[in-house]
């Protein structure tokens, strides 16, 4: 996806700076960044939440990941929670 933004030139200057030291170009560097930054925020906002949320958070990604065109019978179902 394309975006365009608007950087100040003081900002740009320090960018190309960095992209030269970095061996990136200025585009790789500004993914870079924004992907840190986005990490980052995930990782604190996971850290904030409580240990029910994270629970919830834990079965929702499970869910997603399962094999929707598997199937398990009643009788399986029974057997483990019986056990």
């Amino acid at each position: 996806m394309r975006k365009l933004i608007d950087l100040d030139q003081t900002t740009l200057t320090k960018l190309k700076m960095l992209s030269v030291f970095e061996h990136l170009s200025v585009k790789a560097l500004i993914e870079n960044a924004v992907h840190t930054y986005v990490k980052s925020k995930e990782k604190e906002r996971f850290n904030n939440l409580t240990d029910e949320e994270k629970e919830d958070l834990g079965l929702m990604m499970m869910m997603q990941e399962v094999d929707r065109e598997d199937l398990v019978s009643r009788e399986e179902i029974m057997k483990i929670l019986k056990s």
